[in-house]
């Protein structure tokens, strides 16, 4: 048959043939892929597409057997490398840029794996690499696929030891599973008693914009669908007496904007010289907060809170600001966990009108004419002439309940200055964001001071463990209005327009696609939802127990321990004792192998060392008649101690006998062990530089 018509191998078969080292190289390129996948979303995409083409390269030369590169072409490499990661971050100082540089030195060092050592520097740099991620995330599905690639390193670091035939991969994996589960209870005692500090990264960013969740500004208009993001903005959980509060009371503040140019409202920095006169009744709700980061300082509490929130220790004091806006002294970069109260029934600001109060009721020249025109006419019925700014605004809010406005996520672009206009005679539909300005335009012009407020609203309860999820899909816009005798009031103009929005948490859904409609059809909607509220739960178990053990929880469990005053020394002497308690139970369990193993091995195993230790090369394979043998070679021309090698020898000889002769002629292996107690021992040689110094 032709050689050209022979079937080609398949791929499982080749990879079967492949030598030892292309085998362990392409396991791991593997490992690396995996670990350095996450950094995707982090670096620059010229990185991604860098180390992808690098790995997928030296994986070819590999299978393909072909040599590596040239050191030339790996310093060229390296240097536009350097050039691009200077181009991108303007420095190789930092987080960012340090990470890429280790990313690229990573896939780098890979074509020049040589030699053990170059497979020691990639190991090293795997390792700093897979820690490199949790600078950007501490999630539970990266934290589990972190651990598989812990595994992977260490079974390729394992096999890299094992120099010795070609030993199967599923091997060196049990040796490196064993590892981690005997290392498993040291990081457990280093996580509960090592002093926890504050995080040295955290940069803050803009990873929120043009997301449905919160922003420091809100532009009217300005997307033509909003994409529902349900990615989880905070976790409450409520203490007793008191339970949840009513579903149209839970707003959670965020920024307060009250500048307007038509189509973007943006806070004012002169309205932080105001004073918050903050008035409260009624039994304060008391609840747990887990906020995820948003690398912005806003503390989104239930409104209002009248007092500072429990921060963190490290985290310094929360501060109010006069629009009731809580923040931190620095972005929240990581899972922050924070004890507060609120008071559902509270007022705010000031009583009596004051010239502050004006800012509040001005609007751009020229804008929205038709909304100027519907206050001026309503303010002239002779209903609301004389009637008090409470009747404007209830005459404002049942025109939406009567004219037609309708709820919707895709309200369409709105061009030019007069977004009111449009929203209140044109489209007449809009989610929160048109409504609520439209609304402040409108009370603006009647001349009733009006902001907006930006914040959460409303959330559902996880029926697995109990805590409430506020998603940034549940992010709201209301406003509030300054009516005399009262100070500023809260009006929800939504839900004028759509009351399940605010009373009942109804949502409006982005239509599903077809995936997510079979996956609905062959799973079910209601299973769905049962293993999202699973998934919800053990993820906030993860940030509950995990990534918010602080300083504060550690002296917490040292004071439950029935240590009074605990502090940092207090842990470290704990430390320190699971230390010494976890070698004394490593000694024990050495000594308690050490007996149950065989008595003449541990006796042969202290001769071969002693022997080593004279200079006699021996190996665990040797028998005792080999051992002899090459003794005798080893000393033949040292006359001086030939009585002492003859002991010697005929010692092993009748430790052979004792093995392998017949029941009934051995000797006694006590009586060996005696005697071996009694020989004495030869001196190592002396080379002739040591006779002739």
């Amino acid at each position: 048959m032709p050689t050209s018509s022979l079937p080609r191998p398949g791929w499982r078969q080749r990879l079967s043939t492949l030598p030892r080292d292309a085998r362990d190289t392409l396991f791991l390129l593997t490992v690396i892929a995996w670990v350095l996948a996450p950094q995707a979303a982090h670096t620059p995409w010229w990185t991604t597409a860098f180390t992808a083409g690098i790995l997928l390269w030296r994986g070819w030369l590999a299978w393909s057997g072909r040599p590596l590169p040239g050191r030339w072409m790996l310093a060229a490499m390296l240097l536009a490398a350097m050039a691009a990661t200077w181009s991108s971050h303007g420095s190789f100082v930092g987080r960012d840029a340090g990470v890429t540089m280790v990313v690229l030195l990573l896939a780098l060092k890979t074509l020049e794996l040589r030699a053990r050592r170059d497979a020691m520097v990639i190991f090293f740099l795997g390792f700093f690499a897979l820690l490199a991620n949790f600078m950007h995330s501490q999630s539970l599905p990266l934290a589990l696929a972190m651990v598989l690639g812990l595994l992977g390193l260490l079974t390729a670091l394992v096999n890299a030891h094992m120099t010795v035939g070609r030993p199967p991969l599923a091997q060196s994996l049990r040796t490196a599973a064993l590892l981690t589960l005997w290392g498993t209870p040291v990081m457990v005692a280093l996580f509960l008693f090592f002093p926890r500090m504050a995080p040295l990264w955290g940069v803050p960013g803009n990873d929120l914009a043009g997301r449905s969740g919160l922003s420091e500004s809100m532009t009217v208009g300005s997307m033509a669908s909003l994409a529902l993001d349900e990615g989880i903005a905070l976790r409450l959980r409520f203490e007793p007496p008191l339970a949840a509060p009513p579903a149209s009371m839970m707003y959670f503040r965020g920024p307060v904007l009250s500048q307007f140019d038509g189509r973007q409202w943006q806070a004012d920095p002169s309205a932080m010289l105001e004073d918050a006169q903050l008035r409260v009744a009624g039994e304060p709700v008391r609840y747990q907060m887990t906020l995820e980061p948003s690398r912005r300082p806003w503390l989104t509490l239930l409104d209002a809170a009248p007092q500072a929130p429990q921060l963190p220790e490290g985290m310094g004091r929360a501060r109010m600001t006069p629009q009731l806006q809580w923040l931190t002294p620095r972005p929240i970069t990581d899972v922050l966990r924070t004890e507060a109260q609120s008071y559902t029934d509270f007022r705010h600001g000031p009583l009596q009108p004051t010239p502050a109060l004006r800012r509040y009721t001005d609007l751009p020249q020229g804008s929205n004419p038709r909304t100027l025109a519907l206050a001026r006419q309503m303010r002239a019925d002779p209903a609301l002439a004389d009637a008090p700014a409470r009747a404007w605004v209830e005459a404002a809010l049942q025109r939406l309940r009567d004219g037609g406005y309708t709820y919707t996520l895709e309200p369409g672009v709105v061009d030019g200055p007069h977004t009111a206009d449009v929203f209140w005679f044109d489209s007449k539909q809009g989610f929160c964001e048109h409504i609520a300005s439209a609304f402040a335009v409108l009370m603006r012009g009647m001349g009733v001071p009006a902001r907006i407020v930006t914040g959460f609203q409303g959330g559902d309860r996880n029926p697995v463990d109990g805590y409430w999820t506020v998603r940034n899909a549940d992010a709201h816009a209301w406003t509030e209005v300054w009516l005399q005798g009262e100070g500023w009031v809260r009006i929800d103009p939504t839900g004028a327009v759509a009351p399940g929005r605010v009373g009942q948490f109804q949502r409006l859904a982005v239509p599903r696609g077809a995936v997510a409609a079979a996956v609905d059809g062959f799973v079910g909607q209601g299973r769905l939802q049962q293993l999202r509220a699973v998934w919800e739960a053990m993820n906030n178990g993860w940030n509950q127990w995990v990534l918010n053990y602080t300083q504060s929880r550690q002296l917490d469990l040292l004071r439950n321990l029935g240590v009074e005053a605990p502090s940092w020394v207090d842990l470290m002497r704990l430390l320190g004792a699971c230390a010494g308690i976890a070698a004394l139970l490593w000694l024990g369990w050495m000594a308690w192998a050490q007996r149950g193993r065989d008595e003449w091995l541990r006796l042969m195993d202290a001769t071969r060392l002693r022997l080593r230790r004279l200079g006699l090369p021996t190996d665990a394979s040797l028998p005792p008649r080999a051992l002899a043998l090459r003794l005798r070679a080893h000393f033949a021309q040292d006359e001086l101690q030939a009585t002492q090698i003859q002991a010697l020898c005929d010692w092993l000889l009748r430790m052979e006998r004792q093995r392998y002769a017949p029941p009934g002629e051995h000797g006694d292996l006590r009586a060996l062990r005696r005697q071996w107690k009694a020989l004495r021992w030869p001196r190592p040689l002396r080379t002739p530089s040591d006779r002739h110094p």
